[in-house]
């Protein structure tokens, strides 16, 4: 049998991307050597106390699965959430290098026009025009610059959406990543659902999609979509789950003090919009800036993502994480030849971690309360032999290395 990591390799997806970062391995890291996003000079005006920051993601393999849910239900719904994934995976980002409350976005659409049609389109970029005029209510202000759609069915099976955002920053309120021994990790739950959130989010973000939705669902996607997967693909690493993405869970969650019992669709769990810690973040920075010493945005690597800013021989001991969410535990249930695997492909309950001090570590988890996100202290840093990070975990134990 093959196990999850070469199953998740034989899809053609890599979780720690290593032949991207060797190919970036001699360019320049920007301004400041360790920060989350790369920070480049204000080339347009001379000693400026400004620095510039342009990044560029997007909602990956998801927009495949969020074809196949509309498709099967008519939920337009589903794409304005694809909108959200686009932004927030870039957002969030910039937010993790630098403390900034203005940003302009430029969104890049690329589809096929005989599957996708006009109202897909129109529901993406209303998505994104609602999600800038929500944060808009939290001192979060981005402008819509409009974008690109190209046709391009020649290259593109169903659709892709992209996205990329630019801002300056003031030299002053980087966040350079410098973790230290003895430091504390506070994570942010992915999960539950935030005052600024309008349903139950599962957690599951933009990353890992191509895992999560050939793990979960069955074998009738493949016969009855088969524009929404590489048909070159083994067949035993193709919606080798047991599930439909109409089938039905339970979820249990608590909701401004409020036990919320309900029921949700698999296929819509799978496409939660990836949550935004703007709202909070904002704040903690504004309070804490000084007492931070690492904002780590948990996206591809998972929970192994501060291993590529750890440059000193730390060990990052993460042994109080968060009880694994419904989705995930269904993810996990179909993947049990290799547990390690899903720490490095999934953020299993927290997308945002924060290195500090304890004292400030406990206000920031005050904080985040006020804002319905559930927080607590997930782990600690001490002194090892190399840069690592150890999982202590209820699916066990689990080491990594950098490669």
């Amino acid at each position: 049998m093959s196990s999850t990591s070469d199953k998740y390799l034989q899809r053609g997806v890599s979780s720690d991307k290593t032949e991207v970062h060797q190919a970036i391995k001699h360019l320049s890291k920007g301004l400041y050597p360790n920060t989350f996003c790369k920070i480049i000079d204000n080339v347009w005006e001379s000693n400026s106390d400004k620095a510039f920051i342009i990044h560029a993601d997007g909602a990956g393999t998801k927009s495949s699965l969020a074809y196949i849910y509309w498709k099967e239900t008519g939920d337009i719904s589903v794409w304005k959430n694809i909108a959200q994934d686009a932004i927030v995976m870039n957002l969030d980002d910039i937010l993790c290098s630098a403390f900034t409350n203005q940003f302009a976005l430029s969104s890049t659409i690329g589809r096929n026009k005989q599957r996708i049609p006009g109202e897909v389109i129109a529901a993406i970029i209303q998505g994104t025009a609602d999600f800038c005029n929500t944060m808009k209510k939290y001192d979060v202000h981005i402008e819509y610059a409009g974008g690109e759609t190209a046709d391009i069915g020649d290259l593109v099976k169903t659709i892709v959406v992209d996205s990329t955002m630019a801002t300056f920053v003031h030299k002053k309120k980087v966040v350079p990543i410098d973790i230290q021994k003895n430091d504390v990790i506070v994570g942010f739950a992915s999960y539950g659902r935030a005052t600024y959130e309008s349903e139950y989010n599962s957690g599951i973000g933009s990353n890992g999609l191509t895992m999560a939705r050939h793990e979960l669902f069955n074998k009738q996607i493949a016969e009855k979509y088969p524009e929404s997967y590489d048909t070159q693909l083994p067949s035993n690493v193709v919606y080798t789950g047991k599930y439909h993405v109409t089938d039905k869970i339970n979820l249990e969650y608590s909701y401004q003090q409020k036990l919320i019992k309900e029921s949700a669709s698999i296929g819509k769990l799978a496409l939660s919009p990836t949550r935004t810690y703007a709202p909070l973040l904002i704040q903690i920075l504004q309070k804490f800036h000084s007492d931070i010493h690492g904002i780590i945005h948990c996206t591809g690597g998972g929970q192994t993502k501060v291993l590529h800013f750890l440059s000193t021989p730390l060990r990052v001991i993460k042994n109080n994480l968060f009880p694994i969410p419904p989705l995930f535990k269904l993810i996990s249930e179909q993947n049990k030849d290799n547990y390690k695997e899903l720490y490095k492909v999934f953020n299993m309950g927290h997308r945002l971690e924060i290195y500090t001090n304890e004292s400030t570590a406990l206000k920031m988890i005050d904080l985040a309360q006020q804002f319905g996100i559930d927080a607590h202290i997930i782990g600690r840093v001490e002194q090892g032999v190399s840069p690592e990070v150890l999982i202590q975990s209820e699916l066990g134990e689990f080491h990594y290395t950098k490669n």
